[in-house]
């Protein structure tokens, strides 16, 4: 997105974008790669350590990112894990640099809580998958396979914050 573009935002979801957030869809081929936002904010409701924003351009919401974040939880671990649960942007706003600005925010949200050694995420290897599009934000592989997911981290330096 160059100079004097529409500039990409991350917003809390209210009972009167919940709808629009849910009715957000990645193309056909992608669904095998990230559950639905409808999904993703019913298991919300059951994690409080789910933190999780609508992916605005402009007024116009076009995505959905949620996190695992540990320090969320009521008791504070000693070495607290921050993960990239779910991240997608709606189909007809792909290849537009939005999901990059996103991510961006998303990475800046996380470093500066301070605490995490590494940002995690994993991805559904197969045709089409987001591994390039986290390589290129700075992400590299771990070696670890978890439930036949990639597993990429980004490494952080807790005291940068």
């Amino acid at each position: 997105m160059g100079p004097g573009a529409t500039p990409v935002a991350l917003r809390e979801i209210t009972a009167d974008t919940v709808r629009r957030i849910a009715a957000l869809a990645v193309s056909p081929g992608q669904e095998r790669f990230v559950a639905s936002n409808a999904i993703s904010l019913a298991e919300a409701l059951f994690h409080p350590e789910a933190w999780y924003r609508a992916i605005y351009l402009g007024a116009k919401p076009v995505g959905f990112v949620m996190l695992y974040d540990e320090t969320l939880r009521p008791r504070l671990p000693e070495n607290p894990a921050g993960t990239l649960w779910r991240f997608m942007i709606d189909a007809r706003f792909q290849g537009r640099g939005i999901g990059r600005s996103a991510l961006e925010q998303v990475i800046a949200h996380v470093r500066a809580k301070g605490v995490f050694s590494r940002f995690v995420v994993s991805y559904v290897p197969g045709p089409g998958c987001p591994e390039k599009f986290y390589l290129n934000a700075g992400f590299r592989h771990t070696g670890q396979v978890d439930g036949g997911e990639i597993v990429l981290e980004l490494p952080l330096d807790p005291r940068a914050a």
